[in-house]
């Protein structure tokens, strides 16, 4: 009898362990920061506050512009022929241009 009261409450404390966790991702919209909205400088790369570069000529005000605006602390263009580094780096604004030097894309990496 002792054993199955044990068993019990260790389920128990685990389910409420368990509930009390959080995986710390907020899916909700309301968690995504506007378009050409400055976001909160937590250094992490937000890479949809930087979409108004798409389709814009590449410069380097274009890419100081952007890496303020996603929340960035380091930018970088990267153009189709530029081998690009696997590593990740969540403070790192990355704006691919294409052959023109027009912006295609940017992400966070």
């Amino acid at each position: 009898m002792p054993f199955k009261q044990l068993s019990g409450l260790a389920i128990v404390a685990t389910t409420l362990i368990a509930g009390c966790a959080s995986s710390g991702h907020d899916d909700s919209p309301a968690a995504a920061p506007a378009a050409n909205a400055v976001v909160a400088n937590d250094g992490r790369c937000h890479a949809e506050a930087a979409q108004f570069a798409v389709g814009q000529a590449g410069s380097p005000s274009l890419l100081d512009q952007a890496r303020q605006q996603s929340g960035s602390q380091v930018a970088r263009v990267l153009r189709p022929t530029d081998m690009i580094p696997m590593d990740y780096r969540s403070d790192r604004l990355s704006l691919y241009v294409d052959e023109t030097g027009k912006v295609t894309r940017a992400s966070c990496g």
